[in-house]
């Protein structure tokens, strides 16, 4: 994980990356270019006098899992000069959200064996594990690792530490107990996209933050006008359920 030093801010590479990574990638995607900001430092920070998410209470995580989701998207996401980052929009709220849906636990994957960890990604995933199983023991491997580490659980970390082994975690230099590290680091990294660009009613991408960094106009019913223009796009995002940003 090489620190940041091009000059071009991690909202940048997130702009770039956000369609190239599919569910199931694993590799090196996101903490590799960033460097650590004053803005990813505090979780509970707002962004531009933007404000803070709703109260929000897990409903699957423990609080400890939670806390660690917390403190690890807000340097996926981190708030920046340009918006609010992934706590400000919601995110582990979305993340939350999911562990009580069908994809998280793999009701429509096809889980028979045999198992080839091993084998090429180009073959699919080759775990026993879905997605509530691959939070669950995995979060409990990483503060496992953290205590090792550091005598402190990852929530409890200063900013750099917290850096410094989700670098390990992408980079599988960290030794999990149940699965690869880069496979939970994974999951987090794309749940964390997908929650800070999904429509507002799944929890995530609250005040349209995210839509309206990458100017995406929403549900709108039509916007096909503006689509040869070449012109920025003037009116805010919709949800779904009718919000405008």
């Amino acid at each position: 994980m090489s620190e940041h030093k091009n000059g071009q801010s991690r909202r940048d590479f997130l702009l770039r990356t956000i369609t190239l990574a599919p569910a199931m990638a694993v590799g090196s995607t996101a903490i590799g270019s960033f460097a650590l900001s004053p803005a990813a430092q505090a979780a509970d920070s707002t962004a531009n006098g933007q404000s803070l998410p709703r109260d929000y209470q897990p409903t699957w995580f423990t609080a400890e899992e939670y806390a660690f989701i917390k403190a690890a998207v807000a340097h996926l996401i981190p708030a920046d000069e340009r918006g609010p980052g992934a706590i400000e929009a919601g995110v582990p709220e979305y993340i939350d959200r999911q562990m009580n849906t069908p994809y998280a636990t793999g009701s429509n994957w096809y889980m028979q064996g045999p198992f080839a960890p091993d084998a090429p990604k180009e073959l699919g995933y080759q775990l026993p594990l879905v997605p509530r199983q691959i939070y669950r023991l995995g979060l409990a491997d990483a503060d496992a690792y953290s205590q090792q580490q550091h005598q402190k659980v990852f929530a409890e970390l200063t900013a750099e530490q917290q850096v410094s082994l989700l670098k390990a975690f992408e980079s599988g230099e960290a030794e999990f107990s149940h699965l690869p590290s880069k496979l939970f680091f994974s999951y987090l990294l794309q749940n964390t996209r997908e929650g800070f660009f999904s429509d507002p009613i799944h929890g995530g991408n609250q005040g349209m933050s995210g839509w309206k960094l990458i100017g995406f106009p929403g549900a709108r019913a039509d916007f096909m006008d503006w689509v040869e223009r070449g012109e920025h796009y003037p009116f805010p995002p919709v949800s779904i359920r009718g919000e405008r940003a």
